[in-house]
């Protein structure tokens, strides 16, 4: 993990000013939005979808909850979290990029998911919401994103009720020095010509596999948590590692 000083950070592989990064990172999400669903299936494989029904399982939500979706994007999460809270119950998706939740927006309506869902475009690090609200939390594939994590999960620590959970989904270090090279391998050499082909956008893609790269190991994630506040963190390491699930509680 990177060191910088308080006022620069990382964007992918660059150091930028932190006023730099929230623009710059909307940028590329502005940009590939509208290919994110499909760009995922190809790049995983298909295999986010397991690694995203793992989490709601590990979620511990049920009917009648609150659940914020934290940088939700296009709702995969916040689909299913809709199901386990039904009619009484209530997902908020909150992410700061507009594209990304229009888009999230549009695919829940085509999918008949409309009766429990608000939209919220917010910063991570100021999340507009009272003390103690959610019961849970989830964050897929968005914390590297962040400008500061720090800041990011004081910040869900306190909307998060007692006994309440966060999850987050995140890439991470393979396990296997074997699993590692051929991983790497993946990102740095096949992923950019799929961005280019399909999403018509190697940039993105370029800086998507670098934040990958720069985003902290599972054990360092784990100290983050614990340093927000959070109580018996754990992960899981899904897929060699080249996934991890991280859980926290707050009591």
């Amino acid at each position: 993990m990177a060191v910088h000083s308080r006022k620069t950070t990382d964007f992918g592989f660059r150091i930028v000013a932190i006023e730099e990064k929230q623009s710059l990172v909307a940028d590329v999400f502005n940009s590939v939005s509208k290919k994110y669903d499909v760009m995922n299936d190809l790049m995983s494989l298909g295999i986010h979808r397991i690694w995203k029904r793992f989490s709601i399982d590990c979620s511990g939500v049920r009917y009648g909850q609150k659940v914020m979706d934290l940088a939700g994007g296009t709702g995969d999460l916040a689909a299913l979290f809709s199901r386990r809270v039904g009619s009484k119950g209530r997902v908020v998706i909150v992410d700061i990029n507009y594209s990304m939740l229009k888009i999230g927006r549009e695919k829940l309506r085509n999918l008949g998911i409309l009766c429990n869902i608000n939209y919220v475009q917010a910063d991570a690090e100021a999340l507009p919401f009272p003390d103690n609200y959610f019961d849970c939390i989830s964050i897929s594939f968005g914390l590297r994103n962040f400008t500061d994590k720090n800041t990011a999960l004081r910040s869900i620590f306190r909307v998060l009720k007692p006994g309440g959970r966060i999850l987050i989904l995140e890439f991470s270090k393979p396990q296997s020095s074997t699993l590692n090279k051929v991983y790497h391998a993946y990102s740095f050499y096949v992923l950019p010509i799929i961005g280019a082909l399909v999403a018509k956008d190697p940039d993105s893609y370029h800086y998507l596999v670098e934040s990958i790269q720069m985003h902290p190991d599972q054990e360092a994630i784990k100290d983050i948590m614990v340093n927000a506040g959070f109580d018996n963190v754990t992960y899981f390491n899904l897929s060699g590692g080249i996934v991890a699930l991280h859980r926290g509680f707050k009591f």
